[in-house]
């Protein structure tokens, strides 16, 4: 989330540190996301690159029913539920009203499910979307809204803690949020991970695809003490390189910087040498051929992402990432259950390191995350009953007491990754402001040393079935969880239409 980064940067510049309990609702509100976030994507945004939804039409709803029972104990899982959801589908299909599963590659080879798996991945992904609008009301409590929650300010939270106040967080607040946080634990622990594991035996060939740059980097996040850009997180901060899971390495944010070789800008000083944040340029100032993108050229410039880098060498950022740094740094829950899937599935730690890792990493994220809520929320109370209801740190709200220059960086693990705010003050106003996320960590074109970055390098050697239907593609590139906000270019080297978007 851009909040918690853009406070942190300010807070560091400035030299402020934030009560308790604004830690924990930060906390709080970043667990939740987690939860949802993850749950979402696997359902909503990348299921369907696995499930064929034309298939679940022949599913047999007393099969599925078995199968259901035979992975979790979930109540939803009769034969007259299943029936109801392939009714409900066929009626879909009758008035040809596909909504979201219009665009499929339905039929394609590469799917591999059984029928009867089919429908309950349908089920399950109508399910979320109910669930999904429930657990985030706890983002809604603390952050006034979701998403973009509104109560974050330099130096804490804007939101009141008083257990005497009907207007502020108390404990018919907490009592509320631990419902939310039990139905978030529940449905995650016996829709989500079951349908992973069930899912994944499948597809374990993917456990060979997607690998990528081999080197992972995570911020760490959720903080356990209120300093500034704590290293003290829940989840660690570290740096893996060659997939060395034996060594993590520290982070030093100032070894972070960003290439425009390939990229659809220019610097002063040369498109050749990188930029740290503090000194970066989002100027659009490319000279060549107008508009860029009807000019592909990927030995030039090819895209409007920067190239991050960290000590010159491209990083994968997100869940597989935390998860991986969290395993190697002894976190025993996240070694606990990272064990426990490995064996279920059969593989070895070797697996974790492509598409189908990703995967897995992800839910086992989502799982640790749920499980950690109910202990914010404990400390939350705890603060509450011992009469600590402090929730903003006003000290250096004055500008006049700022100095005339300043400079900061927030880090965070946002769901889809590390997410770096710089910021420098100059005479009480922002002088400069650069923002290095997810997206284009993941995404980054080639560097000035032809270094590929993750997504490009994560699709070598992928096969592909049919090109005109690239699910492999698909398959590998959800599993970062791109952001569309942050770039997204479909070409066809032919030049051929591949979409167009009617509006009235």
């Amino acid at each position: 989330m851009h909040a918690t980064a853009s406070v942190r940067a300010v807070e560091d510049a400035l030299g402020i540190t934030i009560p308790d309990n604004a830690r924990i609702i930060r906390n709080l509100i970043s667990g939740i996301q987690y939860v949802q976030d993850h749950v979402i994507h696997f359902y909503h945004l990348h299921a369907l690159d696995w499930v064929d939804i034309v298939s679940a039409l022949s599913a047999d709803p007393a099969k599925t029913s078995a199968l259901a029972q035979s992975i979790s104990d979930w109540d939803k899982s009769s034969t007259d539920y299943f029936k109801g959801i392939k009714d409900k589908i066929k009626a879909f299909v009758d008035r040809g009203q596909l909504g979201p599963f219009s665009n499929g590659y339905w039929g394609h080879a590469a799917y591999k499910l059984p029928p009867e798996a089919n429908l309950m991945a349908v089920a399950h992904y109508l399910e979320a979307l109910d669930w999904q609008r429930e657990v985030i009301k706890i983002q809604a409590l603390l952050g006034a809204k979701n998403p973009h929650a509104q109560t974050y300010l330099v130096g804490g939270m804007s939101i009141p803690v008083d257990p005497e106040s009907q207007n502020a967080l108390n404990a018919g607040s907490i009592a509320f949020m631990s419902g939310l946080a039990q139905k978030a634990k529940d449905f995650v622990e016996h829709v989500y991970i079951p349908d992973v594991l069930a899912v994944a035996p499948f597809y374990l060939d993917w456990a060979g695809y997607g690998a990528g740059v081999g080197n992972f980097l995570s911020y760490g996040e959720f903080p356990n003490d209120t300093a500034s850009n704590s290293e003290n997180t829940w989840l660690p901060r570290g740096i893996i390189l060659n997939k060395d899971l034996s060594k993590i390495h520290p982070v030093d944010h100032q070894k972070v910087t960003e290439y425009v070789t390939h990229s659809w800008y220019n610097y002063s000083g040369g498109d050749d040498k990188p930029k740290h944040p503090w000194d970066g340029e989002t100027d659009f100032k490319y000279t060549g051929p107008q508009p860029p993108y009807e000019h592909l050229n990927t030995d030039e410039k090819y895209t409007w992402l920067k190239a991050p880098r960290y000590d010159n060498k491209a990083m994968e950022v997100g869940p597989l990432s935390r998860m991986l740094i969290a395993y190697g740094s002894g976190h025993e829950r996240v070694q606990a259950v990272v064990n426990s899937v490995l064996k279920t599935l059969g593989v070895g730690p070797a697996a974790l390191f492509s598409t189908l890792g990703r995967i897995a990493a992800r839910a086992v994220e989502t799982l640790v995350t749920a499980e950690q809520l109910p202990v914010w929320l404990n400390q939350l109370a705890t603060n509450m009953k011992n009469g600590d209801l402090k929730i903003h740190n006003s000290e250096k709200w004055d500008p006049s007491t700022w100095p005339a220059e300043a400079k900061g960086y927030g880090l965070h693990e946002a769901p889809r990754g590390a997410l770096g705010h710089w910021v420098t003050i100059k005479n009480k106003k922002i002088e400069n402001f650069q923002i290095v996320v997810p997206g284009t960590w993941n995404g980054s074109p080639r560097d000035a040393s032809n270094q590929r970055g993750p997504y490009e390098e994560a699709l070598i050697g992928t096969p592909v079935a049919n090109p005109e239907q690239p699910v492999e593609i698909l398959r590998t590139i959800h599993s970062f969880d791109p952001c569309m906000a942050c770039a997204v270019h479909v070409v066809d080297t032919e030049g051929n239409e591949l979409l167009r978007v009617k509006t009235k």
